[in-house]
């Protein structure tokens, strides 16, 4: 609970505010709500998250059908506002692949990712994703990554 809680409350810096929750009683029981993942160092200090399945998805993605497919898990991740920019994305990202590779066995694994965000996409390119599908989200374009699981 003191993670969602935490979670709840960080806050990144514009452009990346995008991506702030509210700290509602809402945005905590959405992370409480079994498909999130607390991620921590060495030192047990709060470091991400990831989730997966619909809470990983958009909704207007679902609604014009983009996560379709066969055996295919959705990820989606957050790096602690104060860590992001210092080089630990594609390890952090490595993490959740392997964990999703072990605990989903599927066949792709796939992102949604604000088309701005072009230092994510950067990371999530070097990680193997492919860009894919776009759609729109209240006025934010967003694209469809795949990982194809070898």
């Amino acid at each position: 609970m003191n993670d969602a809680i935490d979670i709840s409350n960080w806050q990144y810096e514009d452009p990346y505010s995008f991506y702030n929750l509210d700290g509602s009683l809402e945005s905590i029981d959405e992370i409480m709500n079994g498909t999130y993942y607390s991620v921590r160092n060495e030192n047990n200090e709060l470091m991400g998250f990831f989730c997966f399945g619909s809470s990983a998805q958009v909704p207007s993605g679902i609604e014009v059908g983009v996560y379709l497919g066969d055996n295919a898990v959705d990820i989606g991740l957050g790096l602690k506002p104060n860590l992001t920019g210092q080089g630990l994305g594609l390890s952090f990202l490595q993490s959740g692949l392997d964990f999703a590779k072990n605990k989903f066995k599927p066949r792709i694994i796939r992102l949604s990712v604000a088309t701005f965000n072009q230092r994510a996409i950067t990371v999530y390119t070097r990680a193997g994703f492919k860009l894919g599908t776009k759609f729109l989200h209240k006025g934010t374009e967003f694209a469809i990554m795949q990982y194809d699981v070898q």
